[in-house]
Formats: C-alpha cells, structure tokens, sequence
C-alpha cells in the first residue's frame, strides 16, 4: 500500500514503460526516468524545426529497434531523411502525413492515437483548444508509445492537460535549454543545459589532444605565381537528385486512409 502512494515533493512514478531521452541530466528528472507513455509530452518552442528531433531523436531508436513506426503529423518543413538517418532512423520506420489545418492534424493524430497503430507519434499543433487537447489525452492513455505534441511558446500561458510539459531553446555550441514547467513532482525552476552535437557533426567540433606521435612539422607556403581571371564555363545542374521519399507502413494506410481526401492528405513525401 505504501508503494502505490505518491507525495507531492518526490517524483512520480511510471506504472508504464518509459523510453529514456538520451540525457541522463533529464531522465533524472523525468517521472519513471524517461518519456512516458500512454499520456502526452508537451513541448513549447520559439520557433519549430530547430530542437524537435535533438530532443526526441534518441529515444526514438529504441521504438524503431523494436520494429514499430515513429509517425510524423504536420511537421513545418520536410523531413530531412539523411539527418533521420544519423539518429539511426531510417525511411522503413518513417511515416510522414502530410497534414496542414488544424483539423486535419487534430483528427489523424485522434485517429493513430486510438487505433495504437504506431510505436510513437509526433504532432506538430500551432493551433489547439484546451479541450481537444484533453481528448487527446484521454486517448493517449490506451496508446502505448510516447506522444509529443509540439506548440509554440505562446502557448505557454494556456491551460493544458498534459501530465508532461517542457520549453525547449537553442543555446551556444548546439546546447539544448530545456526547462519543466509541468510534471508529476515538485517544481523544476532551473533550465537543463543538455549538449546536443549532431551525429554527423561531432567528429569536427569535438576537439581532441594530439598524441606526439601524430605530430608532423609543417613545410613553409610555397609562393604562388598569379593567375589572369577566367570566366567560367559550363553550368551547374538545375536538377539535384531526389531524396528518398519515406516510406508509409502498410498497417497504417487503413488509419490514415479513412481521412475525407479534402480534410487530410497522407504521403511518404512528394
């Protein structure tokens, strides 16, 4: 009886899995220590597209290793397949729906969320009311993955029924600020400086110590002779190859496919 109680100045704890984050600075101060599921994961941002995946990213690889999709609801800009792909998700674990109005996005995120036809969803909603925001959490409590829901910072001051709630900024040298404003445990005032260096970036800006042995002495500049200004011939190409559309799971394609075609669009990309 006395584990099932849970006192307002201690984290609470998931009955549920979690997915770690990729943080250990903020699984320690997750409830359950890590992402939770069945409820939503709020994330406010002053700009979309610029901290989204660096903070969900490495939790997902454990989704797609299990074999299960990471959905993708109305993202602003097009999913960058090759930058997925560093986080280690690839096209065969991708679902991207291509859905704009707030409608659109409202119901298919209602529609995957119900029918548990996904191993994570993520929902990009610059508009939402309160109470579709409560529908979504009340589904979310039969859907088993995480689910993040990102909105601007001016959603800060409106009420939500999210159990989870962050604010995520951009610092210095690829630094993650993340700041919990809401969570099942005492109040967290102090912003996280998480490094957050991306994969194809850190080999260059992660310095390291020479050994001497790798050490070699540099020969003096040879003098260049100068050189008459030639125009340049040729042109560049005006047709830079396509990137690999991502792919949709056939499982999905019922959900998503029972969309009104002039209420939502879905697609592994155009």
């Amino acid at each position: 009886m006395a584990e099932a109680l849970w006192r307002g100045d201690a984290l609470g704890r998931s009955t549920d899995t979690v997915w770690p984050s990729g943080f250990d600075a903020l699984d320690a101060e997750l409830p359950g220590g890590g992402w939770p599921g069945r409820q939503l994961t709020e994330v406010l941002l002053p700009q979309f597209s610029l901290a989204e995946w660096r903070l969900t990213g490495p939790s997902l690889r454990r989704v797609v290793a299990d074999g299960a999709a990471v959905t993708m609801i109305g993202p602003p800009k097009r999913p960058h397949l090759p930058g997925l792909m560093q986080l280690g998700l690839d096209e065969r674990h991708l679902v991207w729906i291509d859905a704009r109005a707030p409608s659109e996005r409202l119901w298919c995120a209602e529609q995957l969320i119900r029918s548990n036809a996904a191993g994570a969803v993520l929902a990009w909603m610059p508009q939402a009311a309160p109470e579709q925001l409560r529908r979504l959490q009340v589904l979310a409590q039969s859907f088993e993955g995480p689910v993040f829901l990102f909105r601007p910072l001016s959603a800060r001051h409106d009420p939500s029924p999210a159990p989870l709630r962050l604010l995520a900024t951009i610092n210095v040298d690829w630094a993650l600020d993340v700041q919990i404003l809401k969570r099942k445990g005492p109040a967290h005032d102090t912003p996280l400086r998480l490094a957050s260096i991306p994969g194809g970036l850190e080999r260059v800006l992660t310095p390291r110590v020479m050994r001497p042995s790798e050490m070699r002495p540099v020969a003096p500049p040879v003098p260049m002779a100068p050189v008459s200004a030639q125009p340049l011939s040729g042109t560049l190409s005006d047709s830079p190859r396509a990137p690999t559309p991502l792919a949709l799971f056939p499982e999905l394609t019922d959900v998503v496919g029972r969309a009104d075609p002039a209420a939502s669009t879905a697609g592994a990309g155009r």
